[in-house]
C-alpha cells in the first residue's frame, strides 16, 4: 500500500452533508456569506487573533496584503527567505517589489536576524519571514530590527496554524500573519487562506481588494482582485476545526514515533524542539548528511519511492536557484540545506506502523 507525503484531513461525510444544508435552503454560495462569517468568528477565536480576512487560498491573501499596506509598485526592496514554497515570493515580485533573500539559521531553517540588517536599505519597505514547518522564526529579534527601520513585517505562517508562542497565537507577530488552508496543511478548507492582523484599516482594504475593489454599489476606488472564500469551502473548514485537537494530536503521535526511531541516527538531523513554542506538527523534516549518513537525500528519496512510499524534496531548489529568481544574494546555509532535505509522510491517519515502516526503509542502507 502506498505512502504518500500528506493526506488530507476529511471530516464524516454526513457531518459535512448536515453543514452545507444551509447553502442550498439560501442559495447562498458566495461574497462572504453566514457560513463564511461563522467560520472567521470560530477561526477568530480558536487563532486569539483580534481580526480575520478569508480568503480563496492563501497565495492571494499574501498578494492581496501586500497591495492593503501600500506597498505595491513602490519599486522597494522586500527582505525575505529562499527557504520556502515559491508562492512566497511571486507574492512580493506580483507586486511589484524585489524579494531581496536573506539566508536561515542552520538549525531550524527560518530566516537568520543576524543577517537581516546587513540587507537594508533605502529602498527596503518590509520583511516577510517564514514559519518552516511550523517552527517560528525568532518573533523577538525580527520586531525589534522592524521597529529600529520603521519597516512592516507580514509573516508567512502557511505552516504554522494553531502554533503558540509563550501562549500567544502566533498570528498576532508582525503586522501581519498569512495562514494557508490548503488541503494538505494541518487545518484545511479544502483551498482556502486568511490574514491575522490588528490594524482596524486593514479590514476595510483587505474587504475590498478580495472583491475587485469594490467600495459599495456606486463606487470602485480600488483596483482588486477575486479571491473571496465560498461558503462550500468555509463549511469544510468548521468542520474540520471540531476535529482539529485530535488531530494535532494524532500528527505528534506519529512525530514522537519518527523521533524514536530517527533519533540519534549518525548523519541524521532532526527538527530541534523550541523552547516555549506549542507546536502542531505540521511537518516532520530530516536532514541528510551523506558523507556521515552513507547516503544522500536523493538517494534515501529514491529507495523510499521504490518502496512505494513518497517523500518530499521540500524546499528543493531553494528561490533563489529558480529560473525565475536568478539572484546573486548568497545564502549558502539554504542552499545546502535544500540539498539535504527530505519532509517525510505526516498526516492524522499516519499509523505507528506506517512510520516503522518508513523508518524501516531509511535505515536499511547498503
Amino acid at each position: 500500500m502506498s505512502i504518500y507525503v500528506t493526506r488530507s484531513s476529511m471530516p464524516d461525510y454526513e457531518e459535512y452533508i448536515e453543514e452545507i444544508k444551509p447553502i442550498f435552503e439560501s442559495h447562498h454560495l458566495t461574497n462572504m456569506g453566514p457560513i463564511y462569517k461563522k467560520l472567521q468568528h470560530q477561526l477568530m477565536a480558536y487563532l486569539g487573533v483580534p481580526q480575520l480576512s478569508m480568503f480563496v487560498n492563501g497565495h492571494l491573501a499574501l498578494e492581496t496584503v501586500i497591495q492593503a499596506m501600500g506597498l505595491k509598485d513602490s519599486e522597494g526592496e522586500v527582505i525575505t527567505t529562499p527557504f520556502t514554497f515559491v508562492s512566497t515570493t511571486h507574492a512580493i515580485t506580483r507586486n511589484g517589489l524585489k524579494p531581496v533573500f536573506c539566508d536561515i539559521k542552520p538549525d531550524d531553517y527560518t530566516m537568520d536576524p543576524a543577517k537581516i540588517e546587513a540587507l537594508i536599505t533605502d529602498k527596503t519597505v518590509a520583511i516577510v519571514p517564514v514559519h518552516v514547518y511550523g517552527t517560528l522564526c525568532d518573533v523577538e529579534a525580527i520586531e525589534a530590527i522592524a521597529k529600529k527601520h520603521g519597516l512592516k513585517v507580514i509573516y508567512d505562517a502557511a505552516h504554522a496554524f494553531g502554533v503558540k508562542y509563550k501562549g500567544v497565537g502566533v498570528g498576532n507577530f508582525g503586522d501581519a500573519a498569512m495562514f494557508s488552508f490548503h488541503a494538505t496543511k494541518v487545518f484545511n478548507t479544502i483551498e482556502g487562506g486568511a490574514i491575522a492582523f490588528s490594524d482596524e484599516t486593514l479590514r476595510k482594504s483587505l474587504h475590498s481588494l478580495k472583491n475587485f475593489g469594490i467600495k459599495d454599489e456606486e463606487c470602485i476606488d480600488e483596483v482588486g482582485g477575486n479571491a473571496k472564500m465560498d461558503e462550500f469551502r468555509a463549511a469544510m473548514g468548521i468542520c474540520n476545526l471540531r476535529n482539529i485537537e485530535a488531530c494535532i494530536a494524532a500528527r505528534g503521535a506519529a512525530a514522537a514515533r519518527y523521533n524514536e526511531r530517527l533519533s540519534g541516527v549518525k548523519g541524521i538531523q532532526l527538527m530541534k524542539t523550541q523552547a516555549d513554542v506549542q507546536p502542531n506538527y505540521a511537518y516532520y523534516a530530516v536532514l541528510f548528511d551523506a558523507e556521515q549518513f552513507g547516503e544522500s537525500r536523493d538517494a534515501v528519496y529514491d529507495r523510499l519511492k521504490a518502496n512505494d512510499i513518497y517523500a518530499r524534496k521540500y524546499f528543493y531548489p531553494a528561490v533563489n536557484e529558480m529560473d525565475c529568481y536568478d539572484n546573486t544574494n548568497e545564502t549558502p546555509v539554504a542552499a545546502r540545506i535544500s540539498r539535504q532535505v527530505l519532509t517525510l509522510p505526516m498526516y492524522a491517519d499516519l499509523t505507528e506502523a506506517d512510520v516503522d515502516r518508513i523508518c524501516d526503509v531509511i535505515l536499511e542502507r547498503k
